[in-house]
């Protein structure tokens, strides 16, 4: 077994997420990705190493003990290197969705496969990009049994780990519900290999409020998941926080930025709480996440 084989199991049985070979294979059957054809490849682009890459998407499903009762989908954008030239083992950040939403804006609602493109275009360090359905559970486990936070690191990590994806180099990004969960995992720690997290307009609040209790199923589970008391576990993190300064959100935004230990990039620029904002930052998103995780 090589070095970079070890390196991933082990991460697994960091996250406590070890298994037995023979649970670990009924749980790859389970999570087999049902392919779809890709759109067109993206013009191809030269790498660091020169090598001409292109970005491929895919998508698939599977059924998670962690979201019963419905069909768990995910998306993926990765560069490819050509027939014959061998595969490098990328960097891996994820993707978690805002309220009402699924994995599938990543790729629709922030055409993020064509911001890859452009980022490698420009010489940015290659990496892929991944996004899973959460619902609108709030990342985090709940009441109502879903514990999203949990299928990510238990079930949609190690399958991009299986799938060859560097589960040593993770970054987290997200958007507004996303946005929050993406801080909330990185302040966990619950995800060994997470090496930097960026969230675009997050939604967090720094007390409990019966008018988002949505988010929350009462004011210990708030407690329990309170970004703002758990900004000193970014210290040692790269970390970037983004907002539109015609966002609703942007008063909490900047008051949770405020308090956050060590250097933090993004800030605030023109925009409102849509994709129009999100696309518009996103090739920043991008070049923090590659800069961090190359």
């Amino acid at each position: 077994m090589d070095e970079s084989a070890l390196t991933r199991r082990r991460l697994l049985e960091l996250a406590g997420i070890g298994l037995g070979a023979s649970a670990l294979a009924a749980c790859t059957e389970d999570l087999a990705p049902v392919e779809t054809t890709p759109p067109a490849a993206a013009a191809a682009a030269p790498s660091a190493a020169a090598a001409p890459l292109t970005v491929r998407t895919s998508a698939g499903s599977f059924v998670s003990a962690y979201r019963p009762g419905v069909a768990t989908h995910w998306s993926l954008a990765a560069p490819e290197m050509p027939p014959g030239t061998a595969q490098p083992e990328l960097p891996v950040a994820i993707f978690l969705h805002g309220l009402g939403s699924d994995h599938s804006a990543l790729l629709k609602g922030l055409a993020a496969h064509e911001a890859l493109r452009r980022h490698l275009d420009a010489g940015g360090p290659p990496l892929a990009l991944a996004a899973v359905d959460g619902g609108n559970n709030w990342w985090h486990a709940r009441a109502n049994g879903t514990d999203t936070q949990s299928m990510l690191v238990k079930e949609f990590a190690p399958f991009l780990g299986q799938r060859g994806y560097d589960l040593g180099r993770i970054g987290l990004f997200g958007l507004s519900m996303g946005g929050f969960g993406s801080l909330l995992l990185a302040s966990q720690g619950r995800l060994p290999g997470v090496r930097a997290v960026a969230a675009m307009s997050p939604a967090v609040w720094d007390n409990y409020d019966s008018r988002i209790e949505g988010a929350f199923d009462g004011p210990a589970d708030f407690a329990a998941n309170d970004v703002f008391a758990l900004r000193p576990r970014l210290a040692a993190l790269p970390k970037r926080v983004d907002c539109g300064t015609g966002d609703d959100l942007a008063a909490t935004v900047r008051a949770y930025r405020a308090g956050l230990p060590g250097a933090v990039e993004g800030g605030f620029q023109p925009g409102g709480h849509d994709d129009s904002y999100w696309r518009a930052i996103l090739p920043d998103v991008l070049s923090f996440l590659g800069r961090n995780l190359a």
